[in-house]
């Protein structure tokens, strides 16, 4: 797997697909890998050249000592374009990665053709919340957090009906870096771009779950009244809607870029 070196941390990524097609690039969420975006990977390689990463802290990235902050997360992102010398990329990212997509909107324009923002919000949660996260997964590890995680991320049907994605999604949570999660939840608590969204002039596309209690429709709602020409999606999926929905997911996303 080829890393390379983005300020502080060693960032694992992945490529697929065509190098001379436009690219895409696809950002996880906390907790998960780049890995979580296989049913993407596997549909837009024919039509993209397909950037995926851990985000620092997870996966096979390194899990340089926190707290992590937003413009960190961002900048990863457009250093690791730099790393392969392209100049403009669409970018796809899921709850913490689609607070990175915003600040990469508000930050880096001129890098990106279009960004899309899925099951995220302007600020996730409070900043109490994710210290106390972070406070506890420093002392308990991730077992605490993993063994819960399938009711915030799926629903009850979908947990029901596919026991090995979510086991193997449980399982990569818990098997992650304490150190790495605990540092993005301290990125979360203080991330805040509500202020900023009236500066985007990126084509942003809102993927909103309608089942999902962690970043609500009314998130999306809130995103799409303030960044102009934004697009809302309400998807019938909870948290991680792109392995909930992934063909109605795929669909969106994809008439969305090649419009």
């Amino acid at each position: 797997m080829p890393t390379f070196t983005s300020q502080d941390a060693e960032i694992n990524y992945q490529t697929f697909g065509d190098a001379t097609k436009p690219a895409l690039v696809f950002s996880n969420s906390l907790g998960t890998n780049f890995k979580m975006w296989q049913p993407q990977i596997d549909h837009f390689q024919q039509d993209f050249f397909v950037i995926c990463y851990d985000t620092r802290g997870h996966g096979a990235s390194s899990a340089p000592q926190g707290p992590y902050t937003l413009d960190q997360l961002g900048q990863d992102v457009v250093n690791l374009l730099d790393h392969l010398n392209i100049e403009k990329a669409a970018f796809c990212g899921i709850s913490m990665g689609g607070l990175t997509g915003q600040w990469l909107a508000i930050n880096k324009p001129e890098r990106f053709s279009h960004v899309v923002v899925c099951n995220t919000a302007a600020k996730i949660g409070q900043e109490q919340a994710w210290n106390e996260r972070a406070t506890l997964v420093r002392e308990q590890g991730l077992a605490p957090i993993a063994s819960t995680a399938a009711g915030r991320w799926f629903t009850e049907p979908f947990i029901q009906s596919n026991a090995a994605t979510v086991a193997t999604l449980s399982n990569d949570l818990g098997a992650g870096s304490p150190e790495g999660y605990a540092s993005c939840c301290e990125a979360l608590a203080k991330a805040d771009v509500r202020e900023q969204l009236k500066d985007i002039q990126v084509p942003v596309f809102i993927v909103a779950g309608q089942q999902d209690p962690v970043t609500t429709v009314a998130d999306g709602e809130f995103m799409q009244q303030r960044i102009a020409n934004a697009e809302l999606f309400e998807i019938n999926a909870s948290h991680i809607s792109n392995i909930e929905q992934p063909k109605a997911f795929n669909q969106a996303v994809q008439a969305f870029i090649q419009r």
